[in-house]
């Protein structure tokens, strides 16, 4: 079965799921100046594992005040696997990757994951791939190229770092293929609240190191690690789903050309990491193509909106109603 996006999308919802996929980005872009200090006190596995659980008690906690309930039968499927494979996998081998090579390899690497999306989303949900897409793909990956190599400078690179990269990349991608279907049967509160209760179970083995590192961690660093189960994963992931059950999961993918740029204007502020001129202009180019990636669904949503307008019946006056 193909899913696809209404066309007869209002330009209300167009603009809400436009600033729900804003907020996915940003806090997905702050949770790498996160993991970096977390990163430093808990094992790759544990600070997966505990951001899950302080993303699960989140948004259990809003499902049971909302009366949110379980999500349909026909949706566990798609929400469990997107569970395992995005929550669960992607985050640990992610966590791993970065403590193998530096951040701009990483990055780059990771970056692989919106052509995968783009790759899965037209084979198996039938997505379309238009040439305007493709062009704001082809525009963002130059950018993150580009900011991958400035940012790359001294850092160590091992074949292992590279292979848990890809792997996360691969792993980020099928979830979100997994999880587009799902979002056509549950909300978006559901999907995010259940496949973060899964990629919790996957973590469970890591239960022991979290315990241990919880012990030994400075707190700064383990309130690094709830703020992101609360904010990059509850709320960001949450957001996300609404997004992504309001247009395809194409240009949601490269939608998160984004991150990398708004990572080094973060890094920039809160770090005092000052970017050379050839990160600005890898971030630049980051934007330049999500914008272009995205313009053509605005377009082709005002058309189809003018288009209702157009075909709408006229109503009919009291004269033209009176018995002749």
């Amino acid at each position: 079965m193909t899913f696809s996006p209404s066309s007869r999308r209002t330009p209300r919802a167009e603009v809400l799921a436009a600033v729900a996929a804003c907020v996915t980005v940003v806090l997905w872009a702050s949770a790498f100046v996160s993991i970096r200090s977390a990163g430093a006190a808990y094992s790759p596995g544990a600070l997966a594992l505990g951001r899950m659980l302080a993303g699960f008690v989140t948004l259990g906690a809003i499902c049971l005040v909302r009366r949110e309930g379980l999500p349909p039968r026909s949706a566990w499927r798609g929400i469990a696997v997107s569970g395992v494979l995005w929550f669960g996998v992607y985050m640990v081998v992610l966590n791993w990757g970065e403590q193998q090579v530096d951040a701009g390899t990483a990055a780059l690497l990771v970056n692989v994951g919106p052509i995968l999306i783009a790759l899965l989303g037209t084979r198996l949900l039938g997505d379309p791939m238009p040439p305007r897409l493709l062009a704001g793909m082809a525009v963002s990956f130059a950018g993150a190229v580009t900011v991958g190599l400035s940012m790359s400078g001294g850092g160590g690179t091992s074949v292992l770092g590279v292979a848990l990269c890809l792997l996360a990349a691969a792993s980020w991608a099928a979830g979100v293929v997994a999880q587009k279907p799902a979002l056509g049967r549950a909300s978006a509160l559901q999907a995010t609240t259940f496949g973060c209760l899964a990629g919790a179970v996957t973590c469970l083995p890591f239960a022991g190191q979290l315990v241990g590192d919880v012990a030994d961690a400075p707190l700064s660093a383990t309130l690094n690690m709830i703020y992101l189960g609360v904010f990059p994963t509850a709320l960001a992931f949450t957001t996300w789903a609404y997004a992504l059950a309001r247009t395809t999961a194409s240009r949601m993918g490269a939608t998160t050309y984004a991150v990398p740029a708004l990572v080094v204007l973060m890094s920039w502020l809160a770090l005092g990491e000052v970017p050379g001129l050839l990160t600005l202009a890898g971030g630049g180019l980051c934007l330049a193509g999500v914008a272009v990636s995205r313009s053509r669904a605005r377009a082709r949503v005002a058309g189809s909106v003018a288009a209702e307008r157009v075909s709408e019946p006229r109503p009919r006056t009291e004269k033209a109603d009176e018995p002749s």
